[in-house]
C-alpha cells in the first residue's frame, strides 16, 4: 500500500483577525500545506473572516473567555473524527485543544497554558501538561499513530533560547517545565525539529516590546512531536522563521504515512 505525503504547518498567529490583515490567507494559499493548526486565535465562530482558501475543513475551539486562547485547524482531508478539547476532558476549558483524526494519524492541535511571569498560572500549566501527557500515551496504547503540534509554551535546551541563565528563573525555562520535556522524551515522544537538526540554532518566539526578531533574540517554544515509531516515516521539520505575522513564526513537518 502507497504512503502518503503530508506537510502539516502550526503557528501560534496571535490573534487570527490580525493574522489576516497581515497576510495570513495568503501565505496558506502559498504554502499550500495539507493541514494548519493555528494557536491563540481568539475568535468565536461569528468573528472567523472569510476568505481563506476554498480547500479546507475547518474546525475551532474556541475559548468561553471573548479575545482569549482558542485553536483552530484548517485541512484539506476530511477528519473521520473531530473532537473539541473541552468537550471530552475536564482539564481544557480555555479552548486549548482540537483533535482531528484521520486513517493514518491522530492530530492534536495545542495551545499549551503560559505560566506567567510572577508564575501565577503555574500550577495550572503542569497540571496541564499532566494530564495532556496521560492523555496522548492513552491514544499511543490504542494503536493510534499521534502526532501533537501548538505552542508549548517551554524552551527545552539551552539552545533553545539566546539567553539561558538569564532566564533559569523565568516560567518558559524553568526547570520544572524543561524536566517535563524530559519526561515526554523519555516516554517515546520525538521533537521532529531537533530531532532533524540536532544542532542547528533557530527560534519560533521573539518578545515585540523589545524588538527582538530584529536582533533574533528568540526561544524555541512551538514544535511537532511525533510518537517514535512514526521516526521513520519523518522526512521534514522546519521552523519558517522569514514568515512574518505574528510574534511566533510557523513551524511544520513532512511525514509519509
Amino acid at each position: 500500500m502507497k504512503a502518503n505525503k503530508y506537510r502539516i504547518i502550526s503557528w501560534n498567529v496571535a490573534g487570527l483577525r490580525a493574522a489576516v490583515k497581515k497576510g495570513l490567507f495568503d501565505f496558506m494559499k502559498k504554502d499550500k500545506a495539507d493541514v494548519f493548526c493555528f494557536q491563540e486565535v481568539k475568535a468565536k465562530i461569528e468573528q472567523i473572516p472569510d476568505g481563506a482558501p476554498k480547500n479546507y475543513y475547518f474546525f475551532l475551539n474556541d475559548a468561553e473567555k471573548a479575545g482569549y486562547s482558542g485553536v483552530a485547524t484548517y485541512s484539506k482531508m476530511e477528519p473521520k473524527t473531530v473532537i473539541v478539547g473541552d468537550r471530552d476532558n475536564d482539564w481544557d476549558d480555555e479552548g486549548r485543544v482540537l483533535i482531528t483524526k484521520y486513517d493514518e494519524f491522530s492530530l492534536l492541535n495545542v495551545y499549551f497554558p503560559n505560566g506567567k511571569r510572577d508564575k501565577g498560572r503555574l500550577q495550572y500549566k503542569m497540571d496541564f501538561y499532566n494530564n495532556f501527557l496521560k492523555y496522548i500515551n492513552n491514544l499511543r496504547e490504542k494503536g493510534e499513530k499521534v502526532i501533537f503540534l501548538g505552542d508549548v509554551n517551554t524552551a527545552h535546551e539551552e539552545i533553545d533560547l539566546t539567553r539561558p541563565k538569564e532566564n533559569s528563573k523565568t516560567s518558559g525555562f524553568l526547570e520544572i517545565e524543561r524536566k517535563w520535556i524530559d519526561k515526554l522524551e523519555k516516554e517515546g515522544w520525538v521533537d521532529t525539529f531537533r530531532y532533524l537538526h540536532p544542532d542547528e540554532v533557530k527560534y519560533s518566539w521573539w518578545d515585540q516590546i523589545t524588538r527582538a526578531r530584529e536582533r533574533n533574540v528568540g526561544w524555541r517554544i512551538d514544535y511537532v512531536f511525533i510518537d517514535e515509531k512514526l521516526k521513520k516515516n519523518l522526512k521534514k521539520a522546519y521552523i519558517l522563521n522569514e514568515v512574518y505575522g505574528s510574534d511566533h513564526c510557523p513551524v511544520g513537518i513532512e511525514i509519509e504515512i
